[in-house]
């Protein structure tokens, strides 16, 4: 984020812009909306601009700017539509200690102006850091569609009813309030005023909120797999226990005002007990609180899951599960393959490299058959273990084996080797992020290269 938004109070603050053709004109009447004091400074202003200044709205100093024309001035806009008499205002405005704002000239402006929907006081503002205007005029269509001319009486009468709010406690319950209130489209302040005093009656007399658990898939870590379900529960929740795993892309999507606690979990590694884990859940929502346990992929997958569920239980804690994407979907996808496929494996397993015990075991005497796929998770710490056990019970050391790093994050990388070579090739990588292994698969463009090998093989 190369530029910071703000929203800069500019009541009775000074703003002055050179400048009196059409640049001028398009933020003169965005900057006529606010209260700040304009002056405008232009040897050959437009009518529309002299008409502004015969009525009061800017005063308008008619020639060309001069040293200390924007001094006390908050914002400077250049709009001169001229590139050399715009960079001689801007250095004028530099020295009297504005901030500038070039029309047109992204590199050498301090500030820009974004595009606004306006149901004052709500006003939503789009950015796109100069990069795609055209986009950021769709979103602003986009969002007057959506927002109810309304809003904006709304607002200003809930302003107003503010201080009769604080009877509810602070948190949870003054958010449902206002949940509640902006739920409807009232179209009166009379009607707005009396949707207040009776939704404030109604929770103020309704029963303490029980706390409850909402046991969350985040997904493999690329946001727009987020399931709609998981993205409504970080919206509303008030407290998020999260994994090592999750990524940080995900956890910008909560509330600003959510309590984010990290729970992470490394094998082999530091971790925060399952204990632990259990006891913080329980007791935010103890507390009344709406907890997201957010589990990397999907919670059911490895997830110890259940343990969470009884320890929700044994207090009487209401809970709910929302499934997410589960790794090895992602991992498969970007290998272009499916997990099954006719006359190659009507079954998959879905592994762990280790447990709570250390290195996990299975039936590797099954897994070494011909034909057998299996994603293993946290596979890469056990990787040479696994290696061996699988080569000790006969598996062909040509079995295609696919290391997913990152899987569906932009940092993914493919590492495809086969079951003979997956150490050291794995260490040799040296993957650094989560890594999925997949034994009996290689990624679609390399059965394809092998295929076309063989076919020439043949024809010699």
């Amino acid at each position: 984020m190369k530029h910071f938004p703000i929203f800069m109070a500019l009541e009775g603050r000074r703003v002055v812009l050179s400048g009196g053709g059409e640049a001028a004109l398009a933020k003169l009447r965005l900057l006529l909306k606010s209260e700040a004091k304009l002056t405008v400074v232009a040897s050959d202003a437009a009518p529309e601009i002299q008409a502004w200044a015969a009525d009061g709205k800017l005063h308008l100093i008619a020639r060309a700017m001069e040293p200390g024309d924007a001094l006390c001035a908050s914002l400077f806009y250049a709009a001169n539509e001229d590139d050399a008499e715009d960079a001689r205002v801007a250095a004028l405005a530099h020295r009297d200690g504005a901030l500038v704002s070039i029309v047109d000239n992204l590199a050498d402006s301090q500030f820009i102006t974004p595009a606004i929907v306006d149901r004052d006081p709500v006003t939503v503002a789009i950015g796109t850091e100069g990069a795609a205007p055209v986009l950021a005029r769709s979103i602003k269509k986009s969002l007057e569609e959506q927002l109810s001319p309304n809003l904006g009486l709304m607002a200003r009468v809930g302003k107003a009813f503010r201080a009769k709010v604080e009877a509810l406690p602070f948190g949870a319950k003054r958010r449902a309030f206002w949940s509640d209130y902006y739920k409807a489209d009232v179209k009166a302040e009379n009607a707005a005023q009396e949707r207040l005093e009776t939704l404030l009656d109604q929770h103020l007399n309704a029963p303490e909120r029980e706390g409850w658990v909402d046991l969350v898939g985040a997904g493999p870590g690329d946001p727009e797999l987020l399931t709609l379900k998981a993205r409504s529960a970080l919206d509303k929740a008030d407290v998020i226990i999260y994994d090592r795993l999750v990524a940080p892309e995900i956890l910008e999507l909560a509330r600003r005002e959510a309590t984010l606690i990290s729970a992470g979990k490394e094998g082999f590694g530091p971790s925060v007990s399952q204990d632990a884990i259990n006891e913080m859940i329980v007791s935010h929502a103890r507390g009344g609180a709406h907890v997201v346990r957010l589990k990397s992929g999907d919670p059911t997958v490895f997830g110890r899951l259940d343990e969470e569920i009884e320890a929700c239980e044994a207090c009487g804690i209401t809970w709910n599960i929302v499934p997410g994407i589960t790794s090895a979907s992602a991992g498969v996808a970007a290998l272009g393959q499916s997990l099954t496929k006719r006359g190659r494996n009507s079954a998959v397993r879905l592994i762990t490299g280790h447990d709570t015990k250390g290195y996990a075991d299975h039936d590797w005497r099954a897994l070494a058959q011909p034909g057998e796929v299996a994603a293993i998770y946290m596979g890469k710490k056990s990787a040479r273990f696994i290696q061996g056990r699988l080569l000790m019970h006969g598996a062909d050391p040509a079995t295609p084996v696919t290391v997913i790093e990152n899987a569906s994050r932009p940092t993914q990388r493919i590492l495809s080797t086969t079951l003979s070579e997956l150490e050291p090739s794995l260490t040799e990588a040296n993957l650094s992020g989560p890594a999925l292994v997949f034994l009996g698969l290689a990624p679609r463009a390399a059965l394809e290269a092998a295929d076309q090998f063989d076919q020439q093989e043949a024809a010699i």
